[in-house]
């Protein structure tokens, strides 16, 4: 038997995933219906806080030519599930996946026609 060196564990993540509700305006570029007056993003994004998650959301946002307005923050999967609000399974796919690949995804966009 040879004493081989124990593989250093790999730290746990500290990344969770937050659900956040972006309105965008509009901006050249951005890939909105022509007549829209801008659009409500629903997005899944990864992050070790909430703000974090915001941050990059915005960023990412910004470099995809769109105006990011406003944020609100519903929490993670766990807040969400304590606040009583039922989840489904795409919902929580969606969510493991912008875990799993440190992502922002785009999970819904209504756009907001005046």
């Amino acid at each position: 038997m040879t004493d081989q060196p124990e593989k250093p564990k790999k730290k746990p993540s500290r990344q969770q995933v937050y659900t956040l509700l972006v309105e965008v305006g509009r901006k050249e570029g951005d890939g909105l219906p022509p007549k829209s007056t801008g659009a409500a993003l629903m997005i899944y994004a990864s992050g070790v806080d909430e703000a974090e998650a915001v941050r990059e959301t915005v960023a990412i946002l910004k470099q995809a030519d769109m105006a990011p307005l406003d944020v609100t923050g519903y929490g993670t999967l766990e807040e969400r599930l304590a606040d009583g609000q039922e989840i489904d399974e795409d919902e929580r796919a969606l969510m493991a996946r912008a875990l799993e690949e440190n992502a922002v995804i785009v999970a819904q966009m209504t756009p907001f026609d005046d």
